[in-house]
């Protein structure tokens, strides 16, 4: 009660400093270097949590062929996004509610990147995108696989970028090479990184930590951990009943791990100063390049 308070309260200073201030709203993309580390679910979860603490969020599918976001909630999606771009639809129309109130915009397919089509519909897709961009306090992106040029600079624009691993050792390679591949193309974002399914907490730490030596090391940089999960087997029964684990069993052991992880992540980002939004960083990289 207290988050959503102070969630209602950050809101109203808003309001009162007036409509023409009205602050863009935050965005975090979610990846990972290979698929089966949880990407998806961690998405969906965090987004209900944020959701819970009386933040506005709206998630979106981007994983285009392969999304998955509207089974893991046991809902089926009439309208996706790829349905808005080929049918220049506003954005408003393909926006659904999940459990909580969620919104969220599935993912679709027909389209092998949203970010290689010619320039008037780059511009469209950039208008949708300004619609809503006042209207909520994150904008969460659950990222497919493949990195195009599109893609890279699409995630050039994002405040905050989250890495999804695990503490097995392909999964931490693949990591790495995601993260290197974005360092070598400019991508300046926030990274932070989630080690998933850990044994224990200390497992989740220390694999953290030899990752992030690694980086210091070999890319002269550094990763914030924002946070471990350990292995629960709520995860598979709430993915086979097609209810999110922070719902279905909120005691659990993945469910405390994603509330700890949203109250580390909701105090850090209030706190940081957005000093270019989203749209015109996207108008910059799409618009005028």
């Amino acid at each position: 009660m207290n988050d959503q308070a102070a969630a209602l309260r950050k809101r109203v200073a808003a309001v009162k400093h007036g409509s023409n201030q009205r602050t863009e709203a935050k965005t975090l993309a979610v990846i990972s270097g290979k698929g089966g580390v949880g990407k998806s679910n961690f998405s969906l979860n965090f987004s209900l949590s944020l959701q819970e603490k009386g933040y506005r969020v709206l998630l979106f599918d981007m994983d285009i062929g392969m999304g998955n976001i509207d089974v893991l909630m046991g809902i089926a999606s009439t309208y996706t996004i790829v349905d808005m771009l080929e049918n220049k639809w506003p954005i408003q129309r393909v926006i659904k509610q999940g459990p909580k109130g969620l919104s969220y915009i599935a993912g679709g397919s027909g389209i092998t990147s949203l970010f290689e089509w010619k320039q008037n519909d780059l511009h469209y897709l950039i208008d949708q995108f300004n619609s809503v961009s006042q209207d909520y306090d994150y904008l969460i992106f659950d990222m497919g696989a493949g990195m195009t040029e599109g893609v890279i600079a699409f995630l050039k624009a994002m405040d905050d970028m989250v890495l999804i691993t695990t503490p097995e050792p392909t999964s931490i390679t693949d990591c790495y090479a995601a993260l290197k591949f974005l360092h070598l193309y400019g991508v300046n974002a926030s990274f932070k990184m989630v080690v998933n399914k850990s044994l224990s907490i200390k497992e989740g730490v220390n694999t953290y930590e030899r990752f992030n030596q690694a980086v210091k090391q070999f890319l002269k940089c550094s990763i914030e951990l924002l946070g471990t999960i350990e292995e629960d087997r709520c995860v598979s029964h709430s993915v086979n009943s097609q209810v999110p684990f922070i719902l279905q069993y909120p005691k659990g052991s993945a469910s405390q791990g994603i509330k700890n992880i949203v109250n580390q992540y909701a105090t850090s980002s209030s706190t940081r100063n957005h000093s270019v939004g989203f749209v015109a960083k996207l108008k910059k990289l799409f618009l005028e390049r």
